[in-house]
């Protein structure tokens, strides 16, 4: 794939217009890309294989609620592979419609985690009844079409661009330090194409026998050959109690101290699958 094809290709998400998610695609890939929203994770996925879209853009983390399970679920049943990465601060703002005040408003609606990560904002304004929406974005464009100026919503700034609604409060965020991790994923057969010298960060997914010492047998090649683990979180595996999947993201000053470390963890482990080596993301 060319710069320009990248250019233009068509990004699914899963959220509405104006929603972090896309806000992300287009800090990753620039103003031109042709978004495509999805209601849920589950139909995000499907837009690549349906043809609706050339890739997908999700979130994998956020620096205070986590990573976001429903998506490495979906994306080890998929057949696409992380091509990269982008790192986006999360600024909640509280939006109305013209003509809306802040003292005006009665309730406020938005998805849980922004709600919660609101806290000081609403021990302020203790009479604010608190809607849970299935999208931030999704609650100020229903906020904005209903046009009741007592209501407002909790969400980015292009959500409010997106909607035409003003800003009524601005970083009403408790941590200033709130970030997600997103990443881009392609059709496997498109990967290669993603790939340059600065790729030296790796997602792996990988499985464990059931025997003393497993994980740190499959880990020490990585310490070995100088890999810089970055991330290890454990997940239940579908249809086998009491048995995990290892999500790990690793990252090496060099390709060839990767594939060595590699060749090593795959003799260690009885499942190793790579969902992706792409460049690192500075925040």
């Amino acid at each position: 794939m060319t710069a320009l094809d990248r250019q233009t290709m068509r990004v699914a998400f899963q959220g509405e217009p104006g929603a972090f998610s896309e806000a992300a695609a287009i800090q990753l890939l620039g103003e031109r890309i042709i978004t495509v929203p999805r209601a849920t994770f589950d139909a995000a996925f499907r837009a690549v294989p349906e043809g609706a879209a050339d890739a997908l853009l999700v979130p994998v983390e956020n620096s205070l609620a986590g990573s976001v399970v429903r998506v490495y679920d979906l994306l080890l049943e998929s057949d696409l592979g992380i091509a990269a990465e982008t790192i986006l601060p999360i600024e909640h703002h509280l939006i109305g419609c013209p003509g809306a005040t802040l003292q005006g408003i009665r309730s406020v609606a938005s998805h849980p985690m922004a709600l919660a990560q609101c806290e000081r904002f609403f021990s302020t304004h203790p009479d604010l009844k608190r809607v849970p929406a299935e999208d931030t974005a999704g609650s100020v464009r229903d906020v904005i079409s209903g046009g009741d100026k007592s209501a407002a919503g909790i969400a980015g700034r292009r959500a409010a661009e997106q909607y035409r609604g003003v800003i009524l409060a601005e970083d009403i965020q408790d941590n200033a330090e709130n970030f997600t991790r997103f990443v881009l994923l392609v059709p496997e057969k498109d990967a290669a194409a993603w790939l340059s010298s600065e790729a030296r960060k790796i997602s792996l997914a990988m499985r464990l026998a059931h025997r003393p010492g497993a994980l740190l047998a499959s880990l020490e090649p990585f310490a070995k050959h100088n890999v810089n683990l970055l991330k290890i979180e454990s997940r239940p595996i579908h249809g086998h109690p009491w048995e995990y999947q290892f999500f790990i993201d690793v990252e090496a000053v060099a390709v060839a101290r990767l594939d060595q470390a590699l060749t090593e963890v795959r003799e260690a482990t009885s499942e190793l699958r790579v969902l992706g080596r792409y460049a690192a993301a500075s925040r």
